[in-house]
């Protein structure tokens, strides 16, 4: 049966920024084997199958799939998705309520649909993370992390930033660079990420401070085993990212802005907005925001 796909860039308001998703619409019948051959015929970091529903209080239930395998949660297709669900129901702004694997989450969304051209149809949303990050204990040597990543144990670090494994539903090796010239210069070594880091290999954000740019952080996303060599914008790990502050940096009570660049490197500019909200010396919510803008709409007959 003929089935609407739509592709959009999202952490970006222009055309060809940002990390590109496939979205399929009236996902319905299709089973996993089916989702898992759509996504790596898409060929994008991840595909969102857009389905009823299982409260009809929200608007629709999604799954994300990467080319390797299902995901519980991830960043740009929530704000990808959320963006296309409001544009097709003609919402200029307005709250939706996605189910995903990990929980509902809930998006404020607002969009802009003018004209024919190329980033005619494009919006924002901002969504709460729908678990707050932790730090994992395990302890992950700066020499192990230079190994991996091609560098000198000198480029790993900088004030009382460390390496740290945290996760907001996902994952990810928190690497600190030294310098944007370090951030630069990594170059992933995936034989090292197995024999030096293991399973935690599997997801390495690397960030440094942003000494040139207007961004707080710039940061490089490199994820062989879920089937990604690099992301250019990686909002799974920016919901994670404010209890690796916290583990480094004294924040005082009160709301947080950062801003994170990312995919420079690879021609692909991104921006997420984070926001967290700390009590006590504890993160109490972090939202992730980011602009999409639609590029393809099409069929898919199957």
């Amino acid at each position: 049966m003929p089935r609407r796909f739509v592709t959009l860039d999202v952490f970006t308001s222009r055309p060809f920024g940002g990390n590109p998703l496939a979205v399929v619409l009236d996902a319905q019948g299709l089973d996993d084997a089916a989702m898992q051959q759509i996504s790596r015929e898409f060929n994008v970091s991840e595909t969102v199958f857009v389905l009823p529903p299982k409260n009809p209080a929200n608007r629709a239930r999604i799954r994300i799939f990467s080319v390797a395998h299902e995901m519980p949660f991830a960043g740009h297709p929530t704000v990808g998705a959320a963006v296309l669900l409001a544009l097709e129901d003609k919402l200029v702004k307005g709250t939706l309520k996605i189910e995903e694997p990990i929980g509902t989450v809930t998006c404020e969304v607002t969009t802009q649909s003018a004209g024919q051209g190329a980033g005619s149809r494009k919006g924002v949303a901002v969504f709460t993370a729908p678990r707050k990050g932790e730090l994992e204990e395990v302890d992950i040597s700066r020499a192990a992390c230079a190994e991996a990543l091609n560098l000198d144990e000198s480029d790993i670090g900088f004030d009382a930033h460390r390496p740290v494994v945290a996760s907001a539903g996902v994952p990810f090796l928190f690497v600190p660079l030294a310098n944007l010239t370090a951030l630069a210069r990594a170059r992933p070594d995936e034989a090292a990420f197995i024999n030096s880091l293991g399973g935690f290999g599997e997801a390495l954000y690397l960030y440094t401070l942003d000494e040139e740019g207007d961004a707080d952080f710039r940061a490089r996303m490199f994820s062989p085993g879920l089937g990604t060599e690099e992301d250019p914008a990686t909002g799974a790990a920016a919901a994670a990212f404010p209890c690796v502050l916290l583990d480094a940096e004294n924040r005082v009570d009160g709301h947080h802005k950062v801003r994170i660049d990312q995919g420079f490197e690879m021609g692909r500019p991104s921006r997420v907005d984070l926001g967290f909200t700390v009590k006590g010396g504890q993160v109490l919510d972090a939202t992730i925001g980011g602009s999409a803008v639609v590029i393809t709409e099409g069929v898919l007959h199957i």
